[in-house]
């Protein structure tokens, strides 16, 4: 009977220290949010096993993300012995509301992902021009983040946002120890409104983790109208200064597409990075291809409802 032959192991995903924390984190993290538009929990627990098994540490999510599903999705499948594997990250959703609030979705959050702490908590969605003073007001989000941090209850603390670079620098501005920030990069922002070119030199600058999120444009415009391959996306993406990039992940299929890239990155040379940046500038150049950046239509609903913006139903009737 002729010997099976052996699989050879696949190259892990490589990884990456994250800032000044001490952690490192892999190339590429699991986005919360598309984990909600799975189908099933059976699903949504293959895509995240068949992730940190590949060597996927990275594992993002927020409070508000599907009503909470999506944390739900996500408790679920790391409590079948995953969790120890991954640095797990949510996101505070207070969008303006007090540190008592900010707490009590900490609670709720640490539940739901079946843990009794984050590696990484971080203010949600940095997106309305009060947002700033709003989470740095006495006894605000920012007050909350220290307490949490105090408590034991979360080891590193951050922000995120993607509609402007001068809110990044307006939240930078308070000289606050953040310990990362999650802001928008691809290939298209570094001719537009750019979190790449204004914000992520101050965050180097700074020490303060960087991590890219929207490598395809949060809805991947950019791929099904094939301005750019998945490849040049999360590779332009990979290769700037980051710890991490976050990728939206719906599928097995989009899964095994990443990893691939991921566990063969070269990053790009300054030559092939302006390339392709000069190569995609005039479809950058209006925004068509950024629309959290131009349009209310990545806000989330717990924003627009703190700030008294209508929802997907009122703007659609």
């Amino acid at each position: 009977m002729p010997a099976r032959a052996k699989r050879t192991p696949l190259t892990p995903v490589p990884t990456r220290p994250l800032g000044n924390t001490g952690a490192d984190v892999s190339i590429i993290g699991l986005g919360g949010y598309h984990l909600g538009l799975v189908d099933t929990q059976a699903e949504a627990t293959r895509i995240i096993h068949e992730a940190i098994d590949a060597g996927v540490t990275f594992m993002d999510n927020a409070w508000e993300y599907h009503d909470g599903e999506s944390e739900k999705r996500m408790g679920k499948a790391l409590a079948r012995g995953k969790r120890g594997r991954v640095f797990l990250m949510t996101k505070v959703c207070t969008h303006g509301r007090d540190a008592k609030t900010a707490m009590r979705q900490l609670e709720q959050s640490l539940k739901r992902l079946g843990t009794d702490y984050l590696d990484l908590w971080q203010i949600h969605e940095v997106a309305y021009y009060n947002d700033p003073e709003r989470h740095f007001m006495t006894g605000g989000a920012a007050d909350a983040l220290l307490a949490a941090k105090a408590q034991g209850k979360v080891r590193c603390i951050g922000f995120t946002g993607h509609k402007d670079p001068d809110l990044h620098l307006k939240m930078l501005s308070y000289d606050f120890p953040f310990d990362t920030c999650q802001l928008p990069l691809n290939c298209f922002d570094a001719t537009f409104r750019s979190f790449e070119q204004r914000v992520l030199p101050e965050l180097v600058r700074r020490g303060i983790a960087a991590i890219g999120m929207k490598s395809f444009g949060g809805e991947a415009n950019m791929i099904k109208k094939k301005v750019v391959t998945p490849d040049e996306a999360l590779r332009y993406a990979m290769s700037l200064p980051v710890a991490g990039t976050i990728s939206g992940i719906e599928s097995l299929r989009v899964l095994r597409q990443n990893l691939r890239i991921a566990r063969d990155f070269k990053p790009m040379s300054p030559v092939e990075m302006d390339t392709l940046r000069l190569r995609v500038a005039a479809e950058a150049a209006d925004g068509r291809f950024e629309l959290y950046k131009v349009t209310a239509k990545h806000e989330g609903p717990e924003g627009r409802k703190q700030h008294g913006f209508p929802d997907e139903e009122e703007m659609a009737a």
